[in-house]
């Protein structure tokens, strides 16, 4: 069999489609590839984008849960302030209402007592006239000052205000701002022009006001205050006595106790061995005072004391007092101190004094 020629052109014609086909496929392989690796390079930096906002989300779902949780503390607390604030006008009210009665009473008793001085005035000029009339041998009254109460009592009360030197001494303690514990609590917490107006210490400083009405000219006094300290009521005068002839000094002791604010406890101790710094020794003591002492000498050491305590601290006060002196008292009751009526009645009685607890309407 005979051989078959090979042409040489044909050969070369089929090499060079092949290798343009195959230059072909590997030129689109080529961008094919580049191609994938950028679409990579964008969805990956895509999807860290959508990770993150993702996660802005997520925090931003916690935040607006705290927010909420927030805004429904505060609408809480705004409805707890609206009900505190009803409750607080509804007390401002109640205490204006109070007040409001207080000022009134105030006033009736102001115009009472206007009227009974220009009664008074209408009275001595008519003495005066009848004197000027009639001439008497009597002898003239020896009080400098006057004192006029609420309506016509008649101070008959058996409390022994003569002698040559008279010392008076005032209980000024928390406890004189109230007849009980509650409103003692409360009162001494408020400020010092309203615990100055207290009824049962504007009793005490009547009381006194009346005391000096009675002091006989020719003799001579002093007016101390006492709580867990003891002092005069005019500065500079301790340990002196004051002529009750002097109505200036009088005016002053009376003006200057007005200023005096209850406080804190009650150390019968300290007034009374204020006597020990009078020469001579007084011959009357008056005493003003509410309850058995809650302190001694040396202060309280607890805050609640018994009554039996208490009693014993009176014993040991009273045992500082010089004998031969009468101790008048003037008891304005405290509640809880059932004690002290008899206490202070057995030492006005043991020493030659007088009782009395006056109701709230005296002098």
């Amino acid at each position: 069999m005979a051989r078959r020629r090979i042409t040489p052109i044909s050969l070369s014609f089929l090499d060079a489609i092949t290798c343009g086909f195959g230059a072909t496929i590997l030129f689109y392989m080529i961008i094919n590839a580049g191609s994938g690796l950028r679409a990579g390079r964008v969805t990956a930096d895509l999807r860290g984008e959508v990770d993150r906002l993702e996660t802005e989300v997520l925090e931003g779902y916690q935040e607006l849960v705290e927010l909420r949780n927030t805004v429904a503390d505060i609408d809480e607390r705004a409805a707890d302030a609206r009900g505190l604030s009803a409750r607080i006008i509804a007390s401002i009210a109640a205490i204006q209402e109070e007040l409001a009665t207080y000022d009134q009473s105030t006033v009736a008793r102001r115009e009472h007592v206007e009227r009974l001085k220009a009664d008074l005035r209408s009275l001595e000029e008519e003495a005066r006239r009848l004197s000027a009339a009639a001439p008497s041998d009597e002898t003239p009254g020896d009080r400098l000052r006057t004192f006029v109460g609420d309506g016509d009592r008649q101070y008959l009360t058996g409390l022994k205000v003569g002698g040559e030197r008279i010392f008076i001494l005032v209980d000024a303690s928390a406890s004189m701002l109230d007849e009980t514990i509650v409103n003692v609590i409360r009162r001494r917490n408020l400020p010092e022009e309203v615990r100055i107006r207290s009824d049962k210490w504007q009793q005490a400083l009547s009381t006194v006001d009346w005391l000096t009405t009675q002091i006989p000219r020719d003799s001579l006094f002093q007016i101390y205050t006492f709580n867990v300290v003891a002092g005069p009521v005019i500065p500079g005068t301790g340990g002196q006595w004051l002529h009750g002839g002097d109505r200036e000094r009088l005016e002053a002791a009376v003006e200057h106790l007005g200023r005096v604010v209850p406080s804190n406890g009650t150390s019968l101790f300290h007034g009374l061995a204020a006597l020990r710094d009078m020469r001579p020794s007084p011959d009357n003591l008056i005493l003003l005072v509410d309850s058995l002492p809650t302190q001694g000498e040396s202060g309280a050491r607890r805050r609640t004391v018994s009554g039996k305590e208490r009693l014993n601290l009176f014993e040991r006060a009273v045992e500082a007092l010089r004998p031969g002196i009468p101790v008048n008292v003037i008891l304005f009751p405290m509640e809880g101190d059932p004690m002290a009526a008899s206490s202070y009645w057995k030492l006005a009685m043991r020493s030659g004094g007088s009782f009395l607890s006056p109701p709230e309407d005296w002098p």
